[in-house]
C-alpha cells in the first residue's frame, strides 16, 4: 500500500491543507524593505505568518504592539484582484496588485510617511 506524502508537503503549494509560503525572491524583496524601513529607524520587528489561505509578513514599530502593516499572498484572488496586498492597522487594504513591487511600492521614499 502506497502513501502519499506530497499532500502535507509546504513546498507545493495549491495542495488541499497545506500552508501557503512566501517564495525565495519574494521573501528577499520583503527582507529589503524591511531592512530600509528599519535603517530609517520606522520600522522594528517582523513576523512570518503562514497559512492554508495566505501567507502575513507584518510589520511592527515595537514587537508588544499590533502590526502597523500587514503584506499578504493570498494566491486565491491572484486572477481576480490580485494575490498581494498591503493592509493597515485598521485591517484597511491600503494597496492591492498582481505583482509584489507593484504594492511595496507603497513604502517608496516620498510616497509615504508615518505620523505619530
Amino acid at each position: 500500500m502506497a502513501i502519499d506524502l506530497s499532500a502535507n508537503d509546504p513546498a507545493q503549494p495549491g495542495r488541499k491543507g497545506a500552508p501557503i509560503f512566501f517564495q525565495r525572491q519574494e521573501f528577499q524583496r520583503l527582507l529589503a524593505l524591511y531592512g530600509r524601513m528599519v535603517a530609517a529607524g520606522e520600522w522594528r520587528d517582523y513576523s512570518i505568518e503562514p497559512g492554508p489561505e495566505a501567507c502575513a509578513f507584518s510589520v511592527f514599530r515595537r514587537a508588544s504592539e499590533a502590526p502597523l502593516y500587514r503584506i499578504e499572498k493570498r494566491p486565491a484572488l491572484a486572477r481576480r484582484q490580485g494575490a498581494w496586498a498591503v493592509i493597515g492597522p485598521g485591517g484597511m487594504i491600503l494597496r492591492r496588485g498582481h505583482e509584489l513591487d507593484q504594492v511595496l511600492r507603497l513604502f517608496d521614499k516620498g510616497r509615504f510617511k508615518v505620523i505619530d
